[in-house]
């Protein structure tokens, strides 16, 4: 157990508050270890902070009608771990990495729109055949049969058009090859 104080110039309240850790320290880890759900770091965490206490209240530890300072000290603990169990479901839960790697992307509407606005550029560099086989087929959802009979030109050429169209876009959108496949 790492919960100790460090003493640095050896007054009389440091030799007090490591004595009570040497007598107090274990219980009270215990207390506080079963508290924070097995959680350690945060057990001595709050065994310090309960030492702390007791060196900011040195009264409370030298009254008169007490036979042990122990049950102030597990008092001060067990108040101290629900506070500090209260202020952590106050607060949103924590999300780790593993989490986070896991989690679905959603683009969101500025994206959309960003990306209309970069096709839109796009479509408008290929030659008037290209774009108005494109606007047809995958813009309008024609058929190709529905097309060649719009422009008056044979299904086989809407296919080349849209074809040569899409390998014209691919160079345009090099960001967006992968999603126009």
């Amino acid at each position: 157990m790492t919960a100790g104080i460090t003493l640095t110039n050896g007054t009389t309240a440091e030799h007090e508050l490591a004595a009570l850790q040497r007598e107090h320290g274990r219980p009270l880890f215990a207390l506080l270890l079963r508290l924070c759900d097995g959680d350690r770091q945060r057990a001595e965490d709050l065994v310090q902070e309960t030492l702390v206490r007791a060196w900011q209240h040195p009264e409370a530890l030298r009254a008169e009608h007490f036979d042990s300072v122990r049950p102030w000290l597990l008092t001060v603990a067990r108040r101290l771990a629900i506070d500090a169990r209260r202020a952590r479901q106050a607060r949103p839960a924590e999300v780790g990495d593993a989490v986070l790697e896991n989690a679905r992307v959603i683009s969101d509407h500025a994206e959309r729109a960003a990306a209309a606005l970069d096709v839109r550029k796009a479509v408008k560099t290929l030659t008037p055949e290209h774009r108005e086989v494109l606007v047809l087929v995958y813009f309008q959802g024609a058929s190709v049969a529905e097309a060649a009979t719009a422009l008056g030109i044979p299904p086989g050429t809407v296919k080349s058009r849209a074809y040569y169209a899409l390998r014209a876009l691919r160079r345009v959108l090099p960001g967006y090859a992968s999603d126009m496949r």
